[in-house]
């Protein structure tokens, strides 16, 4: 289960996260994402992760990508920032693609 708390603010919107960011949650986060970063005129937008009890892979990606779109992500436990540490240096895993074939590998240590 995922709870999602929108606390709008004058220059930042922060979505409060508590859970499981995985199966099923990780389109619903998606969703409250999409719906409101088309809201935020002009301010910005942040993830508050402290309360996040597991993220499978699905959603470290969504991370990833919210993260690279301008939020920012925070957290006060240990646990979850090195997990966040990790998503901003490793997701999304880089795509390699030519004729014929198609394949996605994570970015190594070397590579950062």
């Amino acid at each position: 289960m995922l709870k999602i708390t929108v606390e709008p603010g004058v220059r930042e919107v922060r979505l409060k996260l508590e859970g499981d960011i995985a199966g099923p949650w990780v389109r619903e986060l998606e969703e409250c994402w999409r719906v409101t970063v088309a809201s935020l005129v002009g301010r910005s937008i942040s993830l508050e992760l402290t309360g996040v009890d597991h993220i499978d892979d699905a959603g470290r990606y969504l991370l990833a990508l919210i993260a690279k779109a301008g939020a920012r992500l925070a957290s006060r436990g240990v646990a979850t920032r090195d997990l966040l540490e990790s998503i901003l240096h490793d997701w999304p895993p880089v795509s390699l693609e030519g004729p014929g074939w198609r394949a996605t590998t994570p970015l190594s240590s070397s590579g950062r």
